[in-house]
Order: C-alpha cells, then structure tokens, then sequence
C-alpha cells in the first residue's frame, strides 16, 4: 500500500459523502461540504488495514462522514454574524446534512448505528457546551472534551462493528491535530472557544501556553508511536502511514 492508495481512497469517501449530500443552491451559496480529511483517513483506517469491509462498513462510514459535515456547517457559523444570506444557507446546510443521514439510516434500518451515532453526538454536543458554563474545568478535563469532539464519532463506530483496538490510535492522532491546530490559531490570535477555555486553564497553573501545549503534544506523539509499534494487528506499510500522517499533517498545519 501507498500513499496514493489511501489518498484515492480518502477521495472515494468524500465523493460519495458528497453524492449523498449534494443540493444545487447550498452549494451556490456555501460550497462542498465541510469534511476533514484527517477525520476521513482515520474513518479508513480498518479497510486499509484489511479488516472486514462489506457495503455495510461503507455505507456506515458515509453516514458518519455526513454527519461531520453537518456538525461542521454549523460549527462555521460566526457568532457575531448570522444575517447574512450565505450564514443562513450555512445553517440549512447543516440541517439538511443533519437530515438526509437521518433519512439513510431509516432507509437502512441499522438500529445498532443509529443508537452509536446518536450517543456520539450528544457527547459532541455535551462537551462543546461546556465552554459556556461557568464552572472551571482542568487542562485533562479540557484535552478529554476535544479528543471526544475530535474522534468521538469515529470511535462509535469502530466499537460497532468490532474495530475497537483502533480507538487510542484515533483518539490520540486526532487530539494531537487539534492540539496543533489551536497552537498555530494562538499565534494568530484566532483560538477557538475550546482553545481559550485551555489557554485559561494553563494560565491558572502559572504556565505558559506554549510550553504546556508543545508539551503537551511531545508527550501524545510518545505515547502514539508506542501503541503503534506495539499492535500486533496492524499491518507495517500502515504503521508507516500512521506515525507518516501524524508528522505530515503536522507540518502542514505548521507550514
């Protein structure tokens, strides 16, 4: 396996998300959707690794990518501007998303993902709230909301069909792209609220965001790289894309 391989593979998924959720004016207006292809490649990562793959996996995966696409359309609202035309189309954009993967599940009469992927969601949800709360939250209890907001959704559904030794891979590799992510938007002065809940946090331990952050990442990439090197069921070629996408990803974000 190559790298072409799982980017033709990522390009596959996002084209039958896309296929699914395709509405003329919305795109006008608002565009493809919204899909992370970082979140996509770890969706994948049991088929790249030749675990069992049947069009019920497949379908699967499409639902759960429509639904980021959903969470993310509205995610991009701006808080201090929703009047617009293109900000209300963003709006119906993610109810439409929100309503076409409720339609494919009816159609599918798959109980058992229907189940997972609303707990996936409401645990999405809950830990996005939190930052509205008044309550004072740790540095841990803030890393645990965004690898649940990151990965939450991918670990349902690898807990549905039995793929449940890939989920501290996923779990770890997707809070380190969102640790990376709110370190470059720190410099920018474009944090998200999540991110300045952090930032709030170190700032009470009398630490620097930078360092704990850096640190903190340092510390997650250690800990990814053993449990990579230590699973038996993972193939090499994908350790290799594994600890390669991490670091690329990385890059680019920093780049």
């Amino acid at each position: 396996m190559n790298a072409t391989y799982i980017q033709n593979s990522i390009a596959q998924l996002k084209t039958e998300i896309f296929m699914d959720v395709r509405h003329r004016t919305l795109q006008k207006y608002t565009g493809v959707p919204v899909l992370d292809e970082n979140q996509l490649f770890y969706l994948l990562i049991p088929f790249l690794n030749g675990e069992e793959w049947q069009q019920e996996q497949q379908e699967a995966a499409i639902t759960v990518g429509i639904v980021y696409a959903a969470l993310a359309a509205h995610d991009h609202i701006k808080e201090l501007d929703a009047t617009s035309k293109e900000q209300q189309l963003t709006v119906l954009a993610g109810d439409f998303y929100s309503g076409r993967y409720y339609e494919i599940l009816a159609m599918s009469g798959n109980v058992a993902l229907i189940r997972n992927l609303s707990q996936g969601i409401v645990a999405r949800c809950e830990n996005q709230i939190k930052v509205y709360e008044n309550k004072q939250r740790t540095m841990e209890q803030w890393y645990t909301s965004m690898s649940t907001i990151e990965s939450g959704l991918i670990a349902q559904f690898f807990d549905l069909y039995s793929f449940s030794e890939y989920i501290p891979l996923i779990e770890k590799s997707l809070l380190i792209l969102r640790l990376e992510k709110e370190w470059t938007a720190y410099q920018r002065g474009q944090m998200s609220l999540m991110g300045k809940a952090l930032e709030e946090s170190v700032r009470r331990n009398g630490a620097t965001f930078n360092s704990v952050i850096q640190g903190k990442i340092v510390h997650l990439k250690t800990e990814l790289s053993q449990i990579i090197n230590q699973a038996s069921f993972l193939q090499s070629d994908i350790k290799q894309a594994l600890h390669a996408h991490v670091e690329a990803s990385i890059a680019s974000t920093n780049g």
